[in-house]
């Protein structure tokens, strides 16, 4: 009809989607929101609409409050796996920081070079082959490198005690073994 209300929402095309909104909230209450709002609004209510329609005929207890749960759920892990890669980054930063203060030169990764032809930090012109053929600049690799790997102190007591008690108890067991 002419004077149709869903005409310009609900094209001909897509009977399922006037289907399951006439189905999940009826055409006669469809009618009178979209009839209440101003003309420029109604097209995002008609999507909405036939979003939650949709998701209720897919799933007619949870509807997109599914949805949502599982977006909100994904978004969750985002920022847990986000927190994990700022604390990472913390990390390194610190490593960083403490060889930078026991005057150990940081390299420059061939990542975060500048581009050959560009200024370096130096003034001078450097591609990445030029980065560690310096051999102060190996040197400053190794260096760092030594650093982050080498694992912290124990806290543990790392001497042998020397106590008589002590050896007995570890050596005469009772049995006749020496251990």
């Amino acid at each position: 009809m002419a004077g149709c209300i869903f005409a310009p929402y609900f094209p001909p095309e897509e009977p399922q989607k006037f289907a399951n909104v006439h189905r999940i909230f009826g055409a006669s209450n469809v009618a009178k929101l979209l009839n209440e709002l101003l003309p420029h609004q109604r097209e995002d209510a008609v999507s909405s609409l036939a979003y939650e329609a949709e998701a209720r005929v897919k799933d007619p207890v949870y509807g997109c409050v599914a949805v949502i749960s599982l977006l909100q759920r994904q978004l969750d892990a985002l920022h847990s796996e986000l927190d994990a890669t700022n604390a990472d980054l913390l990390r390194y930063a610190t490593a960083a920081g403490a060889a930078a203060a026991a005057n150990v030169p940081i390299p420059i990764s061939s990542s975060f070079a500048p581009i050959a032809g560009q200024t370096g930090g130096a003034g001078g012109n450097y591609t990445d082959d030029d980065l560690f053929h310096d051999p102060d600049q190996v040197n400053a690799v190794a260096e760092v490198e030594a650093l982050l790997t080498t694992p912290p102190p124990s806290p543990w007591p790392t001497t042998k005690i020397n106590s008589p008690v002590f050896d007995r108890a570890t050596r005469n067991c009772g049995d006749g073994d020496d251990h």
